[in-house]
């Protein structure tokens, strides 16, 4: 984060800045990080390519499946390589059998530490959740931790304590007794929190007590807008009507604002104190002379200002005549702060309810990215292609000595790669199953949907089975220019064509045609197991986000 996004921050958590400030290394504070797809090369790279001081040394696995993420092979050596991994997980999750089985040698430290720490499950703890349409709801405790688990903020609140700054970790939270008696956060405390500081996506607005209303009365709300016709909470005499289920983000300003929740962004149709919007201000106000705002009469429903305008700070407020429309006390919290800083959220209420307009501003929509490497997106080639003359007219990016703290190589794997087809002439994609969830050490250990998908296979088209002499159910190879090699079962369809395989990526407990059961804490595998087709991938990252490739690479089939 920017200095002033700390800033805001230690106001929001009661803290002094210049405390942060001290428990970073100089230059560490504000330096863009490491993304998770690239953990294995913050181990694996030599340190003086790497642009921070050591390589990582420690890694975390919270709630996370490393067979969800590329290159397998060199996961499992950066695992190796590691003094401290740890899992915090109600399943012990591929991770713990990757760390345990063995691999080279020469990769292990001798004194590397593996601990698996028992998470609860979301029946064993209550708090709020958010869902893909970005509606939030509350969700009440069904038992009991059982065993050993631990709540996740119990566990946050713990390691905060071991590390030193466990005071005001929970400075602004109420302490209740959990499991065994032992203290942690109350979950509403935690979202209170949440609700002070994180105004620019619009998660100030979804107060615990409004979820909870919203839960007791959900047959009050649409099923297909979403929102609410009538309805009077009757423990509390909460008002629904207008609301839109669970708050989805954006929810602005505090909650007695009182906005409804946002069920589609950018709705100019809907004043904003109904959930309507606009395009964002979030680039500055002009581009090489020409305006970036909106053009005359393009407004949300209703809004005072009938044209494009910049983002809402205390300065426009004044400029418009609107100051004084605020409280004393907003005054002064939102004086010299713009609408995500103000704390009162006085800006915002302004703003939408007694001008309707959208205080992160109306703006036109970017064509043109300036920003990104390719301005006008175009095709780039895959770095592993089965066309070496879409290579020729369609080529990658230049190569990145640091990118995300890393070096990111593009060109030098496109090209030495050039006549790949020749041993791996078929392209490998990957992606989801309805019955699995992410790396699926969950979903396959419920023995419901274990009966739905009980082993790990690849779609090949019948032409291409042929061709091998390859027949609906048999074991096939796998084979990968990373030089892995897995064992899954043939599903014969013309679902792809002859120049795709598709494999799906929920799979785990296999390792190149080997059983790892064993790996796992004993009763703890679950019930269906196979190979990660994560084993196999290769390298690959987007040019802006670092996401890794997982879309296409290249393979060869054989009949095991």
């Amino acid at each position: 984060m920017i200095e002033g996004a700390w800033k805001h921050y230690a106001a929001v958590w009661g803290v002094d800045y210049e405390w942060i400030k001290g428990r970073f290394a100089p230059g560490m504070m504000t330096k863009p990080g490491m993304t998770v797809s690239r953990w294995i090369d913050g181990v694996l790279t030599p340190n003086d390519m790497v642009d921070q001081g050591p390589n990582l040394r420690a890694q975390i696995f919270w709630g996370h499946a490393p067979n969800s993420q590329t290159r397998g092979l060199d996961m499992k050596k950066a695992m190796d390589k590691l003094d401290l991994l740890v899992v915090i997980d109600p399943y012990p999750s591929a991770t713990a059998a990757m760390a345990a089985m063995p691999g080279d040698p020469g990769d292990l430290n001798p004194r590397r530490a593996v601990y698996l720490l028992p998470a609860t499950t979301q029946f064993e703890t209550s708090g709020s959740v958010t869902a893909s349409n970005r509606s939030l709801q509350w969700r009440e405790r069904v038992i009991e931790p059982l065993f050993e688990s631990r709540t996740d903020h119990m566990i946050m609140t713990q390691l905060a304590d071991k590390l030193g700054f466990g005071k005001e970790f929970v400075k602004n939270y109420k302490m209740v007794p959990g499991k065994g008696g032992l203290m942690e956060p109350e979950t509403e405390s935690v979202l209170r929190e949440i609700n002070r500081g994180v105004w620019t996506i619009g998660y100030t607005g979804q107060s615990p007590e409004r979820l909870k209303a919203h839960m007791r009365n959900m047959h009050v709300f649409d099923v297909k807008t979403l929102r609410a016709r009538g309805g009077v909470d009757a423990e509390t005499g909460y008002k629904l009507d207008g609301e839109y289920f669970g708050l989805p983000w954006p929810c602005y300003g505090t909650p007695e604002l009182r906005h409804p929740g946002t069920a589609n962004l950018y709705d100019t149709s809907l004043n904003v104190m109904e959930g309507g919007g606009n395009f964002r201000a979030n680039f500055g106000v002009e581009r090489d002379g020409q305006s970036l705002l909106a053009a005359d009469g393009s407004a949300s429903k209703g809004a005072d200002i009938q044209t494009g305008y910049p983002e809402f700070d205390s300065t426009l407020l004044k400029k418009l005549g609107w100051w004084n429309e605020l409280t004393d006390a907003e005054k002064k919290a939102a004086d010299g702060k713009n609408w995500k800083t103000d704390s009162s959220g006085g800006i915002i209420r302004v703003a939408m309810k007694n001008h309707g307009c959208h205080p992160f501003g109306n703006a036109r929509a970017r064509a043109v990215v300036w920003n990104f490497p390719d301005p006008i997106p175009q095709h780039r080639e895959p770095l592993y292609s089965v066309r070496p003359d879409m290579v020729a007219k369609y080529p990658t990016y230049d190569d990145k000595k640091t990118f995300w703290r890393l070096p990111t190589l593009y060109r030098t794997v496109q090209d030495k790669n050039i006549d790949i087809v020749k041993k791996f002439p078929l392209i490998l994609t990957s992606g989801r199953l309805v019955e699995y969830e992410g790396g699926g050490d969950e979903t396959r250990s419920n023995p419901w949907l274990a009966e739905l998908q009980q082993f790990a296979f690849v779609q090949v088209n019948p032409a291409v089975a042929n061709d091998r002499n390859i027949r609906e159910g048999d074991d096939v190879w796998v084979s990968t220019p990373t030089g892995a090699r897995i064992k899954v079962r043939a599903r014969i369809t013309e679902a792809v064509d002859r120049s795709t395989v598709f494999i799906p990526f929920h799979f785990a407990g296999h390792w190149q045609g080997k059983d790892l059961r064993r790996y796992y804490p004993e009763g703890a595998a679950p019930i269906v197991l196979g190979e990660a087709v994560n084993t196999a991938t290769t390298y690959g990252y987007d040019a802006v986000t670092m996401m890794q490739e997982t879309k296409t690479t290249v393979c060869q089939l054989e009949r095991a």
